[in-house]
């Protein structure tokens, strides 16, 4: 894994794993919807960080993976906004990656992580652009419906507009995020995934579409 979070973080300057090595030493950080071995992800890079996950259920994880967080939680979908509230000025950082898009409430989440962060605090956001609902389908997710699990695309506007009003001030945003040599890697593999209806290795698809959006924001 340590491989592949290197290289992740050179191929996407603005990336989750880019965010979480340019947090300041030992900071506490809450990562909302932490699936997919996201505690060992980001302890392997940054074993100085207090990690803290919360999530409606073990999602693509396993006992090695939440052997590295520092505190884990599972709640319901109903309890979710309540969950992160009960957090309110915790946090030196805050992660949502590929989070808000499976929520019902997506700005009271929204609300609530920015009520976590402290002042100076940073969030990182990435969730797919409202676009994807008209990408090709395959499998690993292109389109948006292409995971059941989603509930409704987010609005770039709405979002940024939100966020100001929590209090956070943006500080990098890309609404269809297409880091260049994963674009390109993408791009000359796109022939590939069209043929197999596949999303290639490393987010390379994801990079040539410009499927994610992402945002760093700070908190005032």
């Amino acid at each position: 894994m340590r491989m592949r979070i290197l290289t992740q973080r050179a191929l996407r300057f603005h990336g989750k794993d880019a965010f979480i090595a340019h947090l300041p030493s030992s900071v506490k950080v809450f990562d909302i919807g932490c699936g997919n071995r996201s505690p060992q992800r980001t302890k392997e890079l940054r074993s100085d960080i207090y990690y803290v996950g919360l999530d409606v259920g073990d999602y693509f994880q396993n006992v090695a993976s939440l052997k590295y967080a520092d505190e884990y939680r599972t709640t319901s979908s109903e309890n979710f906004v309540s969950e992160i509230s009960k957090e309110h000025l915790n946090f030196d950082a805050v992660i949502s990656s590929h989070n808000l898009e499976h929520c019902s409430d997506q700005y009271g989440v929204l609300r609530a992580m920015s009520g976590a962060l402290r002042p100076g605090g940073q969030m990182y956001l990435a969730f797919p652009c409202a676009e994807s609902v008209n990408f090709p389908s395959r499998v690993g997710t292109l389109r948006f419906s292409d995971d059941p699990s989603h509930q409704l695309p987010l609005v770039w506007q709405d979002t940024i507009g939100h966020l100001s009003h929590f209090g956070m001030r943006v500080v990098f945003s890309r609404k269809r995020y297409r880091p260049i040599l994963p674009f390109l890697l993408g791009m000359a593999l796109e022939p590939v995934s069209a043929l197999f209806r596949t999303v290639m290795p490393l987010g390379f698809t994801w990079a040539f579409w410009g499927f994610e959006s992402v945002i760093w924001a700070e908190k005032i």
